[in-house]
């Protein structure tokens, strides 16, 4: 016989990811070599565009785990749109991505009504369609495989 419960706790849910953890190092041996190691966190990488009086005309929150960038946020103000600031912000998170943190691919989720053409002109592939997510709204994943500073890519 089980209680179940439907609460906010986050002293289970730290508990969860700590029991979901080590049940997946235990089955991977992928993850198991991460354990301990600089890759096994995300680390915040955020790059950010102020314009001439310093505001904020555009920015970019992401993170890199393992060897993957996962952009969560890329926004660009409306008077700046259309500049080429957004490919500019994206190529540097993937500079930063490749160049300081060895990075070899990306990842990223965007609307239907937000970017999903912009992201496969910087070399994104769609990866996954999900429609009606929210209802009315198609969500895609893209990814990219990303190249070293230096390194030339063949096909």
């Amino acid at each position: 016989m089980f209680r179940i419960e439907a609460e906010v706790d986050k002293g289970r849910r730290d508990l969860l990811r700590a029991r979901l953890r080590d049940t997946n190092t235990a089955a991977s041996p992928v993850l198991a070599a991460l354990r301990g190691t600089p890759g096994e966190r995300e680390v915040p990488l955020h790059v950010w565009a102020l314009d001439s009086s310093g505001d904020l005309a555009g920015g970019l929150v992401g993170h890199t785990w393992t060897t993957w960038l996962h952009v969560t946020y890329l926004w660009v103000d409306t008077p700046h749109r259309g500049t080429g600031l957004g490919s500019r912000l994206l190529a540097e998170a993937e500079h930063l991505a490749t160049t300081a943190r060895a990075c070899t691919a990306a990842r990223l989720e965007t609307w239907d009504f937000q970017a999903p053409r912009f992201y496969e002109k910087q070399g994104y592939d769609v990866v996954c369609v999900i429609p009606d997510y929210p209802p009315g709204i198609t969500e895609y994943t893209l990814t990219k495989r990303l190249v070293p500073q230096g390194v030339v890519s063949t096909p």
